[in-house]
């Protein structure tokens, strides 16, 4: 049987978890399961691609099948019992989990400067659901199994968690609270497992790309390094917090120097 260490990337399919997978399992050498929501097309191209790119450095050490090393899930991140459900079949299909990248979240557009934009209940209670309840259900489904491992916990968290910005003001809110939860999961679930989070900037993927063209160059101008953050560089600094050992409760901010 394959022991090799396995990851679980929801919101998997596209975008930054894509990158993350393929980094994981390029670099990090390990078994990923993707998560999607419902872009089953995405998630099985992202499987065989991921095959493909291991094929010829695949390390592992029993019969499992390089085919079965990558595999895709579908999960709705918004209900807990799909969310258990996603752990459970991903530890019968894999058997262990080693690191969890809560990596789904939600947003409506709006501007950020306008209240009425922001009084919306329905925002409100969707941006919590999504970006700060699902996070914390996604850990409590995996905590024995990373407990069992000393894995990691990676939340994606947002520059608008950190410095008033963003789509909407729920949204900046409720990545603020992910961020703190981040923290106080790290204190709670030390020493066995690390728990930490990125705050990506604007990033050109299907969600960078709803806003206009103009606010895009606008953030690139504020940037300090004039250019927009990548999606690769975020799928990098998450793979240093799925590796090291030494790190715990830190919130690490990819956003090209947006923030400063």
């Amino acid at each position: 049987m394959d022991t090799s260490k396995v990851a679980l990337v929801t919101a998997g399919s596209k975008g930054l978890g894509a990158a993350i997978a393929r980094v994981l399992a390029t670099e990090a050498h390990m078994r990923v399961v993707i998560n999607y929501h419902s872009d089953s097309s995405s998630a099985d191209e992202l499987v065989q691609e991921l095959k493909h790119l291991t094929r010829t450095n695949t390390r592992h050490d029993g019969s499992l099948s390089n085919a079965e090393r990558f595999i895709a899930i579908k999960a709705d991140m918004a209900f807990p019992d799909q969310i258990k459900q996603l752990v459970e079949e991903s530890i019968a299909k894999m058997g262990r989990l080693d690191a969890v990248v809560s990596n789904a979240g939600w947003t409506r557009m709006t501007n950020f400067m306008d209240l009425q934009d922001a009084d919306r209940e329905a925002d409100w209670d969707q941006c919590f659901n999504m970006n700060v309840k699902s996070h914390f259900f996604l850990f409590m489904a995996s905590h024995k199994h990373l407990k069992s491992s000393e894995g990691a916990f990676i939340a994606t968290a947002s520059v608008a968690g950190v410095k008033p910005s963003g789509s909407s003001l729920p949204y900046a809110v409720t990545k603020a609270a992910l961020v703190h939860l981040t923290k106080s999961l790290a204190v709670i679930a030390a020493p066995q497992i690390r728990v930490n989070c990125v705050s990506p900037g604007v990033l050109l993927t299907d969600w960078g790309r709803q806003f206009s063209e103009e606010r895009l160059q606008t953030v690139k101008t504020i940037n300090v390094l004039k250019r927009l953050a990548k999606t690769e560089d975020v799928a990098q600094q998450v793979k240093v917090l799925v590796l090291s050992q030494s790190v715990t409760g830190v919130n690490s901010v990819v956003d090209a120097g947006f923030s400063l």
